[in-house]
């Protein structure tokens, strides 16, 4: 497979390229690493959602919108589907790295994962990334700073001129469409962690709706959760059949049936405390290719009208 770096690292430059159209902005660091502002000074927008999603899957992946209801509301829905879900979605699009210094903190995800290859996803696939240029995305509500870039330079073993850290918060229009579009990410990640070779996983669809962007971070949060565990549903074509299916979905949690906001109003915002089979899209398809298919879960529109204060 050629690097997931460098697949990203072309659509970074159509960002840069079509920054004014999407709404975006891109400067360099004092180190000359570049930023591209997704969401914190600039407005950003839904296509320029889809094209960090893009980036973030390294471009294994195609993410798409249409106009679905939530209630009787009309909300934009998005859509990702990929032919190579280990790669795209475990080992790029995941949020796995903890971006955090002095003047800094964030929670990055993209195909510099890959140059780091430290988390488990990576052993599991056997897949290591070499490149000189890398792209980090980063929800975070601070500016980057030098020494964030520094951080990413050092673990991915990249000059800090070739590091280009894409950032936006989760309150923006770019944070609604991104986490909206991980979907199929967290039914391929939850399907991995219970066991199953996610080499088997021969494809991943996925779909959710676009929460409102509220004023605040800790809303945007909860809405942006909400939007995938009780409104987002995905399909699976599998190699292999399994007893761990019906463990999927986020139906199987015992947290489920109450809102994020509730639940992390409880254990005072400490994500690490929420229990991680709430993670999950709500209903999940899983094709199992010359054997049965099976359907579980169910999504919950009541629950998201209250979430979205529709």
């Amino acid at each position: 497979m050629e690097s997931l770096n460098r697949m990203a690292i072309e659509l970074v430059d159509e960002a840069l390229e079509y920054a004014e159209e999407l709404n975006v902005g891109g400067y360099d660091l004092d180190n000359e690493a570049t930023v591209l502002d997704f969401g914190l000074e600039f407005d950003g927008g839904i296509e320029a959602g889809l094209l960090l999603t893009e980036i973030q899957t390294a471009g294994l992946a195609t993410p798409s919108r249409d106009l679905g209801t939530v209630g009787d509301a009309p909300i934009q829905y998005v859509e990702l589907a990929t032919d190579q879900p280990a790669l795209s979605l475990l080992c790029s699009q995941k949020a796995g790295w903890e971006l955090a210094t002095e003047d800094f903190e964030g929670l990055g995800s993209g195909p510099a994962r890959a140059l780091v290859a430290r988390e488990e996803e990576f052993r599991r696939i056997g897949y290591t990334d070499a490149f000189d240029l890398t792209a980090l995305a980063v929800e975070t509500t601070d500016e980057p700073t030098a020494s964030a870039a520094e951080q990413v330079a050092d673990l991915a073993e990249v000059e800090p001129s070739g590091v280009f850290l894409l950032v936006y918060p989760t309150a923006s229009v770019v944070g609604s469409v991104t986490n909206a579009a991980r979907a199929a990410e967290l039914a391929t990640f939850r399907l991995a962690e219970l066991g199953y070779d996610p080499a088997a996983i021969v494809s991943a669809t996925g779909r959710a709706p676009v929460p409102p962007v509220p004023e605040d971070e800790r809303t945007a949060i909860a809405r942006t959760n909400d939007a995938i565990a009780y409104g987002g549903t995905a399909h699976l074509t599998v190699r292999q059949d399994d007893d761990v299916f019906d463990a999927v979905p986020s139906t199987a949690a015992d947290e489920h049936g109450r809102p994020f906001r509730e639940v992390f109003d409880e254990l005072d915002w400490e994500f690490e405390e929420v229990p991680s089979d709430l993670f999950a899209p709500a209903k999940v398809t899983i094709d199992v290719l010359g054997g049965p298919t099976y359907v579980h879960g169910e999504t919950n529109e009541e629950l998201l009208v209250e979430s979205f204060d529709l």
